[in-house]
């Protein structure tokens, strides 16, 4: 299959269901990992859970320099169920700008080899760093009150990872710009990649477009890195609830087929946009405001590769799954009214998975991010 005398330019495993030996699996991961004229790999997995052999090689594949980190999150059963009461992973100290606090925190992303979030603490102005279950976390952008210099944040909202050049790219909501910020030891201050811009939400696809919702245009924009214009790929047709509207975008997420999902804040629903599509796909909510199990207050929100979409529903205080064609949700963690217990939220905002399918909240007004193990 691979011989040491051809260079591999692109290997595409579309679906490792296909294979049923796991040994087999593991020594095609070790056998990737080590053919070193191997420039990129797209691994994508679906129709299965794997064991922990499986991701032990993955995660060390992924690690190697040779190896395109390209990792799609593998389908979460649609029956799996989390623990009901979360655990505190970062924060839950009260309200605070000392480093063992946070201020409202709006997102995070998970760092899955070291255990590590990645958290937009919004009212503090600055994005830090913390190892789950650490006391304190350690600021890596930001941190020096708001403002609009270059070493400075005003309120982000979103945060993600860009591997290619190894840094974080930050939705700077309050001074209107993206900005970027080194993963580097020592960087001091950011560089604008995108200016003038009413931005909440950030999203990256495979070929590393970045998406970005702006709230005021009610649109969502495409850049290719380096381009300050981008070209709107969803809404951009003022402010309502048709098909091809938004009212408040908030936060994106793109899955590999470069659709968009956007959860269309004061619209109370999710929105799919298919590539090249002139309207929208209402995926989740769309019935108004409330707390029935078809209505949604949208916030953060991930959908694995069924395209079951899962969403922070923030005035509701829980998290809901929503399978593809579905016509309400289900609520999988909290939902138990508004409180600091282990089963509630105060405001959900942003959530996020690991590789072994744990969830990670962001509770905002309760200023913690709290982890709910798989069962």
């Amino acid at each position: 299959m691979l011989k040491n005398n051809k260079i591999l330019h692109d290997i595409d495993l579309m679906d490792l269901a296909d294979f049923e030996d796991e040994t087999f699996v593991i020594n095609l991961l070790r056998i990737l990992r080590d053919h070193k004229s191997i420039k990129l790999l797209s691994l994508h997995i679906q129709g299965i859970r794997p064991s922990d052999q499986i991701e032990s090689h993955l995660i060390k594949s992924l690690q190697s320099d040779h190896f395109m980190r390209r990792l799609f999150v593998p389908t979460i059963p649609d029956n799996a169920r989390w623990a009901q009461n979360g655990v505190t992973v970062a924060g839950g100290h009260g309200e605070g700008s000392t480093n063992n606090k946070l201020c409202s925190p709006y997102f995070l992303c998970v760092v899955d080899d070291d255990q590590i979030g990645i958290i937009a603490d919004t009212w503090n102005h600055r994005i830090i760093q913390w190892k789950f279950g650490k006391r304190n976390g350690q600021v890596i952008a930001g941190g020096n009150g708001n403002g609009n210099r270059l070493d400075q944040l005003h309120c982000p909202t979103d945060i993600l990872i860009d591997k290619e050049t190894n840094s974080f790219i930050i939705c700077d909501r309050n001074n209107r710009r993206v900005v970027r910020w080194s993963r580097h030891d020592g960087t001091t201050r950011g560089e604008i990649l995108i200016d003038s811009t009413h931005c909440y939400g950030l999203a990256m696809d495979d070929q590393r477009y970045l998406y970005v919702s702006d709230f005021e245009k009610h649109e969502v924009r495409r850049y290719q890195l380096g381009d300050k214009n981008g070209i709107r790929i969803a809404g951009g047709n003022g402010r309502g609830d048709d098909l091809n509207q938004f009212n408040y975008p908030t936060h994106l997420f793109v899955d590999r087929q470069q659709s968009v999902y956007v959860s269309d804040w004061h619209n109370h629903r999710v929105m799919k946009w298919i590539k090249g599509a002139k309207e929208g796909i209402v995926v989740a909510g769309g019935q108004g405001y409330g707390s029935e199990l078809t209505q949604v207050y949208p916030v953060g929100l991930f959908v694995d590769t069924l395209g079951t979409v899962y969403v922070a529903d923030e005035q509701n205080h829980r998290v809901a799954r929503w399978p593809q064609g579905a016509k309400q949700g289900t609520v999988i963690v909290g939902g138990h009214g508004s409180g600091a217990e282990a089963n509630q939220f105060i405001y959900p905002n942003g959530l996020s998975f690991d590789c072994h399918n744990n969830l990670y909240v962001v509770d905002k007004d309760n200023n913690r991010v709290q982890r709910f193990s798989l069962e």
